[in-house]
């Protein structure tokens, strides 16, 4: 499980990039790097990382479900997740 300060962060940082899309998409098809430049770092897309949204896991994630392998493989188990099932052959 990410320490408290990890997720705080991340989730401070999805802030900033929701502020700023808009002022950063225009400033960058105007083309005005240095404009661009000023803005806060986190307010870049690129700096997010994804993250499991019940542990903060930032490995092994699944964007089909938004959860770590550790989380779904539990879940999964426990029938937690709808059309699920463990493989056996």
């Amino acid at each position: 499980m990410a320490k408290e300060c990890i997720k705080a962060r991340q989730r401070k940082r999805e802030a900033l990039v929701d502020k700023y899309a808009a002022k950063r998409a225009a400033l960058k098809k105007a083309g005005d790097y240095i404009a661009l430049s000023k803005l806060p770092r986190n307010s870049s897309k690129v700096r997010l990382r994804n993250r499991c949204k019940m542990t903060g896991r930032a490995r092994a994630y699944s964007r089909q479900f938004g959860i770590s392998r550790l989380v779904f493989r539990e879940w999964a188990l426990n029938g937690k997740i709808p059309g699920v099932t463990k493989s056996s052959w």
